[in-house]
Formats: C-alpha cells, structure tokens, sequence
C-alpha cells in the first residue's frame, strides 16, 4: 500500500471549499494524473453515494477508476476509487485556520493482484504527485472561487 499525505492553506472558507470539493469532477482541475472525470448521473445532486468515472495517466499509461462519495461533511471528504488493478483512497480534512483554511490531502492506493509487487517501486512516483496536488490545489481554489473578501485579521 502506498500513502501520501500533504498540508496546505487557502484563504478561502472552509464551506467554499468543501462545496467546491464534494464535486469530484474538479479534479480535473487540481490533480495532475486527471485527464478527465464526468459525474455518472450528472442531473444528480452530490452527497454520499454519488459516484464519478476519472481517466487518469500515471507513468505514461491511461487507467480508468469509477470513484464514489463515501463520506461528506463539513471537515471531510473522502472518495474511493476502484478498478481491477487498484484501490484509491482521497481523503481531503478541512480545518479553520487564521485567514482561512488548512487542507489535508490524503491519499491512499492498494493495488490488487499482480500489480502488488510494483508498490515499492512506485511510491516515490505518488510522493512527487502529492507534491504536485499541494501546489496545483490551492490555486484550482483561488481560481475556481475568484479572490477572497477582505476580513477582519485573525491571530
């Protein structure tokens, strides 16, 4: 099993960015393996359950993983991809944090049968893809949502 896990910090609302997560069809926008990702009942809301197809490449190859929402709140979400070859787990936590919100970034991917014995020699390719998301997200937000309001300074 592989893991990868990064911080990072918007000046966005923790609500902004949950609303604008929960849709994981954003990925597009702050992963860097994503080519695409399509909401497979698009006319549905999102909440637990709601599942997209994610077209991504790693190491030159395409792969396709149908993810779902499995948990939604207001401090998390976590989507759980899955294909033959492998099991993904993104687990975003969101806290307050002085003039804004800190991120946590945690992924997770279990690969299956065969496909067990590259894990050792792919972790250090999803380190520099954790690297990635930590720049690539907090600008996906600031773009996505325009720049903050002013507030009052917090300590």
């Amino acid at each position: 099993m592989i893991k990868v896990e990064r911080v990072m910090h918007s000046n966005r609302t923790r609500d902004e960015i949950v609303a604008y997560m929960a849709d994981f069809s954003h990925a597009e926008q702050w992963d860097p393996g994503t080519i695409t990702c399509r909401q497979v009942n698009a006319n549905d809301p999102v909440e637990v359950g709601t599942a997209w197809l994610n077209v991504s490449s790693f190491r030159g190859r395409r792969t396709e993983l149908r993810y779902e929402l499995t948990r939604m709140s207001n401090e998390r979400l976590t989507f759980v991809g899955r294909n033959k070859t492998a099991t993904s787990t993104d687990d975003l936590h969101f806290e307050p944090h002085p003039g804004g919100t800190r991120i946590t970034y945690s992924a997770q991917v279990e690969f299956h049968g065969i496909a067990r014995l590259a894990t050792p020699l792919l972790k250090r390719e999803f380190g520099r893809l954790g690297d990635e998301v930590s720049q690539q997200l907090p600008a996906a937000l600031q773009r996505a949502l325009g720049p903050s309001a002013p507030g009052p300074q917090q300590p």
